[in-house]
Order: C-alpha cells, then structure tokens, then sequence
C-alpha cells in the first residue's frame, strides 16, 4: 500500500511540473524552448509509465483478493466441508439446510456422495484414540509392496562380534544377516447406519455422531487384527517370537509378570505397556508381591486407570483371555509392529440402499497391512497347553 501511494504522489509532483512549465511559457507568450520541450516529453513519459505501474499494481491486488476467496485457509475449508457435509444428509432427510454463496458439494457416486477428507481424517485421529496400539505402532503409507529390512543374526554362533585384538593378526570376520518384513494391503471396510430419525432430531450432533459411530467401528477392527491378525492376511502383535510360558494352563503369578517384563531389552523399555483381557485383568488385580502390595496400582495422575510394575495397562476384549495355549498378556513397545495403510480410508454416503429401513449408510473402504518387524520390542504370556 505505501508503495502504490508513493507512486500516485510522485505522479501529482511531476503532473504539477507540466503545467509549471506551459504556464511559463504562456506567461512570457513564447513557445517551448529545446531544454523545456526536452523535460516536457521526458516528464510526460515518466507519468506514462507510472499509470502503467499503478494499473499492474491495482490488478495484482485484485488478482491476490480473488485468490484469497477461491482458496480458502485449511480451518474454513474443514468448515466448510464439514457444513456441506451436514447439509447434504440433512438434505436427504428432507430437512432445511443452511445455503451460503459458494457452498461446496460432494462428489457423486452411483449411489451417494464421496465425504470429504476433513471429514475421513477426523474419523482415523478418533481410531488412534480409541485404538492405542493404532497409534503406537510404525505406521507406513506405501502404495506397492513394502519390505522392511531387519537386521539380526545369522544362526546362533555368527554375528557381528567385537573383542580385544592383537597387533599384525588378523581379526576373524563373521557377520549376521538381513531378512525382511515384507507388507501388501488387504481390502477392509466398515457399514454404519445413521437412522432418519436421528438426522430429523436437531439436537444432535449428526457430524460427531457419523464419526464417532465410524470410528469405533473401525477401532475394533483394526485393533483386533493388529492384535491377532488373520491367517493369510495381516499379522498381529502376537505373532512375535518373543514368548514366555506361564507354566499353567489357567492362572498367572507374580513372577510370570515379571519375567515377561524383563523379556524385553531396557533400551525399549520406556514406551512399554500391558495389553489383556479385561477378564485377565480381572484375574490378575488380586496379585501381591513380597510385602502384601498389589502388583496393579492406581495411576489417576498420569491418565492411566492402572500401572503394572510401572508401566500402563490397556485392556481390549479382542484379546485372548486365560485358557489353553492363549497368548494371554502382550508386553512391549507397540513400535515393534508395522502398518502399511496403501490406501486412505475412502469414506462414501449411500442414500437409496437403506431406504426401505428409513436409514442412510455411511461406509468407509481401506486397505493395510501389518506384521512385527522388530520381536525385541514385543513379548507374550502364553499359557501352558494342556
């Protein structure tokens, strides 16, 4: 703005100087002389090629508050996405919607419309939320084939090895090997269904609602086969070969807990936690150690409900509880196992397929991977089998 407003400044000074030198002129009724008319004409071209200068500078301007209108920040396009996202169910429903210049609408399907990615990416920071080993583990998004390379020894007598030496001999080369975690994707989806009814209630929040119901469906998922796997598929966290009996086929002791523990290397050891069954929790609460203390303490302070020998404990009932041959308890770093999203989770609206249950569906696709990649990180209770 200064800039423009020095230049019409500058032209209003030289615009003056014109009529300076005219008005001279005409005042001793004379023509120009050469030296006048040389500084008239420069002068006139210099005013030229400010108007020029002040056009551009007023058409950039223009340029720069259109683009400003067209590109909206991030937080008013997840408004608006959000807003348009609201209107078009409520639209569906028959209800009055909010109409604004510039309203952005979904791209349409066969059968609905595509929900936009501030919306599907509310719906995965909520999985992370409800699904701790989610966020906890190495999360990857390669489109093809990943192989993840690991590095560990060869057989049990050769690694890499270091020791005292002696000067003019030569040290004894050995080494371990790599191998490798190999991640595809594998196609997944979730259907939840949003009643009419809900949508004709205004004091419900439909947006939180969709995302909220989406989500835990999801979660439950995703944490079930992160956990277990399938065979054929994803592998879980409990696939790790990092194992320790418990000697019994139906209850665990203190000193199963503390084995498991010390399973996993120190330098792994601080983002650790305990993941089991709530009815395995259950079984384990009434553990004491050596002095009568329960093993499990309240831990309010750090958001953690309990602590086991100081570290979180989750439960999930995807879990396997107490039973033959269970892996009834992991421990570890969830780091330790890799998941390949190859595709982000496309979230699409289905208007005519649950008409008839006076219902809209909301269906999200995916499509992932996950194995362990690194078993130092990783540690299972395993019952004994009977």
């Amino acid at each position: 703005m200064n800039r423009l407003k020095a230049l019409i400044e500058k032209r209003a000074d030289l615009q003056a100087e014109l009529e300076g030198l005219l008005n001279s002129a005409e005042t001793e009724q004379r023509a120009l002389n050469a030296d006048e008319q040389a500084r008239f004409d420069a002068v006139e071209q210099e005013i030229k090629d400010i108007d020029a200068t002040i056009q551009r500078e007023e058409r950039a301007r223009n340029m720069e508050q259109k683009k400003a209108v067209e590109e909206p920040t991030v937080e008013n396009r997840a408004e608006m996405e959000e807003r348009a996202f609201l209107n078009y169910i409520r639209r569906e429903a028959g209800l009055p919607v909010e109409e604004r210049d510039g309203e952005q609408n979904f791209d349409m399907g066969n059968n609905g419309a595509v929900i936009p990615t501030t919306i599907a990416n509310r719906i995965i920071s909520k999985v992370s939320e409800l699904c701790p080993i989610f966020a906890g583990a190495t999360r990857f998004n390669v489109k093809g084939n990943l192989k993840i390379p690991v590095y560990g020894k060869a057989n049990t007598t050769h690694d890499i090895t270091v020791g005292y030496q002696t000067e003019f001999q030569d040290i004894v080369a050995d080494a371990g090997k790599f191998t490798s975690v190999d991640l595809s994707g594998y196609l997944a989806g979730a259907l939840t269904l949003i009643g009419r009814s809900v949508i004709n209630n205004a004091g419900i929040d439909v947006l939180n609602f969709v995302v909220n119901e989406m989500a835990r469906k999801i979660a439950e998922f995703i944490e079930g086969e992160l956990l277990n796997g399938t065979a054929d598929k994803a592998a879980g966290a409990l696939s790790t070969t990092t194992n320790l009996n418990a000697g019994s086929t139906s209850a665990i002791n203190a000193d199963n807990l503390i084995e498991l523990q010390a399973k996993i290397p120190t330098p792994y050891q601080a983002k650790a936690c305990w993941t089991m069954h709530p009815s395995t929790f259950t079984a384990i609460k009434k553990l004491k150690d050596g002095e009568g203390r329960y093993l499990l303490q309240s831990n309010i302070v750090q958001g953690f409900p309990y602590t086991l020998l100081g570290k979180p404990v989750y439960l999930s009932d995807n879990m396997p509880t107490i039973g033959n041959g269970n892996k009834a308890i992991l421990y570890g770093d969830y780091s330790g196992l890799a998941v390949n999203f190859r595709e982000d989770i496309n979230t699409q609206v289905l208007n005519e397929k649950y008409a008839t249950q006076h219902a809209i569906g909301i269906v999200s696709w995916f499509e992932f991977d996950s194995a362990v990649m690194d078993h130092q990180r990783l540690a299972t209770l395993t019952m004994s089998a009977g």
